[in-house]
């Protein structure tokens, strides 16, 4: 598959935007693009034509591109299509749900060509592994812990994972809970965890596997929009194997998932 075969539907209130994104995409040789104004319209619109890729901006006239992306998450013609935000929005209440929710990518306004490039990459790199273009018969017997209090993102790590041909997956609300699991004798090659949940939070979490459980040495990555370096560091001194920032890309998902479990078996 070609980044020229992409489907992409664009929603941007602001013409002179969608021009320079629509122009944009071009320039990648993708000229397969609706464009919309407003969100419900193209809500319809992708029911009877789901695309591959939905760029939207996040203040649109009718909801907010995280309405957006949680509706198109709770769809199922539409909860596995990959979602870019472009905005200048930096306040943490309307990206944190997008983060959660599973953007492949939060592009800045004005963004880059070159930052443009690499979410479209992304998106063809997720595409093709999801529909089975690419053979990962070596994770067919991995056995992985998807452990966050969003259910959404528990889903979309989840979808990734299904890309990666990896489809032995439990999940968990909290730390508390994969606890359960661990203590009740499931063993896993790969652990994934936020980090700020309740009950027992993801510091927590790798600091029992490491210490107290019968499996200390497996492989912990940790995704999280946590920013505050010091909590970073003790949850770093706690044991993670890796810490990848939210929003995923897949890439990177994809990169650290075969990093962490070739270390392991070797």
């Amino acid at each position: 598959m070609e980044l020229s075969s992409i489907y992409v539907t664009v929603i941007e209130p602001s013409k002179v935007q969608r021009n320079i994104i629509i122009g944009h995409l071009n320039s990648f040789g993708i000229n397969h693009v609706e464009e919309f104004s407003e969100a419900k319209p193209a809500l319809e619109h992708m029911l009877s034509s789901p695309p591959d890729l939905v760029l939207s901006s996040m203040h649109l006239p009718d909801m907010t591109g995280t309405d957006l992306v949680t509706q198109m998450r709770g769809l199922g013609a539409l909860e596995h299509i990959t979602f870019l935000l472009i905005s200048s929005e930096t306040h943490y209440r309307y990206l944190e749900p997008i983060r959660q929710a599973g953007a492949i990518a939060i592009l800045p306004k004005p963004f880059s060509r070159e930052e443009m490039g690499m979410a479209l990459r992304s998106t063809l790199d997720y595409i093709t592994d999801f529909e089975g273009d690419s053979d990962r018969e070596e994770y067919d017997a991995l056995r992985v812990l998807i452990v966050d209090d969003s259910k959404l993102s528990r889903n979309y790590i989840k979808q990734m994972l299904d890309s990666l041909s990896i489809h032995s997956v439990d999940t968990a609300k909290d730390g508390s809970e994969a606890l359960e699991f661990i203590s009740n004798g499931s063993r896993y090659d790969l652990i994934i965890t936020d980090y700020n949940m309740p009950n027992v939070d993801g510091k927590e979490l790798v600091e029992h596997i490491r210490s107290h459980s019968e499996q200390p040495t497996v492989p912990i990555l940790m995704v999280t929009s946590e920013q505050n370096e010091s909590r970073l560091a003790a949850v770093q001194s706690a044991g993670v194997s890796a810490i990848c920032s939210k929003p995923l890309s897949y890439d990177t998902v994809k990169q650290l998932v075969e990093q962490l479990v070739t270390e392991y078996d070797m």
